[in-house]
């Protein structure tokens, strides 16, 4: 969670009220929370001319704390997200009453105290939910991606998808800037305030439609192997990603077979789509760092890994063999069998219910069964990072 603290007059206070009103609009994406001393007279540059309407420049600054949450407000900022911290409790106490009376959204206030401090840091604790570390890490990821690629367009690994004609040549084409724009969209997809339990679930799903839309029909996750076999090492994990996201997008574009969608699997289906689409660094980023702070890790055992892979494998096989579905499972890969069962589930409303969001989770695994020592290792590097944040959630 990024905490964004207005202690003194900068650009971020209200004496200027164009150049405040810009650095809002960057508030609004970087900051998730707000805490702000109700006196920014220290310090100020008093050659800065006034806002429109004010004249007393000492009264002024006494109180920017107070213009600066109006503004913040009326620009979208949430309340709640925002707390004054004063060494003079009268003053927070009759602006308090002030938007008591006039319909402002109610304002929390800690003093400059040991006792309140502890009330402050709880507050702050309590701002630091799931949805925000999602939204705080998509952001994150957007944005160092995007220095990525501009610096070496060669990091845009997602060309290497693209199926080609007849004279092997790409069926499309993939502008820098088309991915630049889809990374900005993706940034600002989740809004600061958290939607309500009744909302939340479609704003997760119309954030994941926007994530795996490129995987359309002229990109094939089979694609990059066919060009490049396995002389690149990474190229099994690569695949494992991109086939993830390919089936994301068929199964969210017809069905609402993943839901109820929770920021655990909206985490790491944004971690495994980045990798698949940009080559970055094998070492963890920041971005997936905080990310996975909304999955919690747990020690894993490779015996176990590998009895918990065999027991996916068979109940595949299992439900494939109901009479409900009776599918032909020879010759067919864990990916080939979880999307019969998406086929068959479907709109069926007489089909019988499967967890969507355990089967992404275990082909993970299922698709890498071969190279298992890499996910269990005790390494930094992002894939067994990531193998030890879902592993509960593969195998519950």
């Amino acid at each position: 969670m990024t905490i964004k603290y207005i202690k003194k007059a900068d650009k971020t206070a209200a004496s200027d009220e164009v150049e405040t009103r810009q650095r809002v609009q960057d508030i609004l994406k970087e900051i998730d929370t707000v805490i702000i001393d109700i006196r920014l007279d220290n310090g100020v540059n008093l050659s800065v001319p006034l806002p429109s309407g004010y004249s007393d420049i000492g009264a002024f600054h006494a109180k920017a704390g107070f213009y600066i949450f109006n503004d913040l407000v009326h620009l979208g900022f949430p309340s709640e997200k925002m707390c004054f911290m004063t060494g003079e409790k009268n003053s927070f106490t009759a602006f308090e009453a002030k938007c008591n009376e006039i319909y402002i959204p109610s304002v929390t206030g800690f003093e400059k105290n040991d006792a309140e401090y502890t009330k402050l840091r709880q507050w702050i604790k309590d701002q630091n939910s799931d949805y925000t570390v999602l939204r705080r890490g998509i952001i994150e990821g957007c944005n160092f991606i995007k220095s990525h690629i501009e610096k070496d367009e060669a990091n845009i690994q997602f060309r290497d998808f693209i199926k080609t004609n007849d004279n092997r040549q790409p069926v499309i084409e993939i502008l820098s800037t088309e991915l630049t724009n889809y990374l900005d969209t993706l940034a600002q997809f989740l809004p600061l305030k958290q939607p309500n339990e009744e909302n939340i679930n479609q704003q997760y799903r119309l954030f994941l439609r926007a994530l795996v839309h490129e995987w359309e029909e002229s990109i094939d996750p089979n694609a990059i192997r066919a060009k490049y076999g396995y002389k690149d090492k990474n190229i099994h994990d690569i695949h494992t990603f991109a086939w993830l996201a390919k089936m994301t997008r068929n199964w969210t574009s017809h069905a609402n077979l993943l839901e109820p969608l929770n920021p655990e699997i909206v985490a790491f289906l944004f971690l495994v789509n980045m990798r698949a689409m940009f080559n970055l660094p094998k070492g963890m980023q920041r971005y997936e760092q905080i990310l996975l702070m909304a999955i919690p890790a747990i020690p894993i055992n490779i015996t176990d890994v590998n009895r918990h892979i065999k027991q996916s494998e068979e109940n595949i096989d299992e439900i494939l063999s109901s009479p409900q579905i009776s599918e032909d499972k020879a010759n067919k890969c864990f990916g080939e069998k979880i999307n019969c069962i998406y086929r068959q589930n479907t709109g069926n409303p007489y089909a019988e219910d499967h967890d969507f969001q355990t089967f992404l989770f275990q082909y993970f695994w299922v698709n890498q069964k071969k190279f298992v020592s890499k996910l269990t290792g005790p390494s930094d590097d992002f894939l067994p990072v990531l193998a030890r944040h879902i592993y509960q959630l593969s195998f519950p």
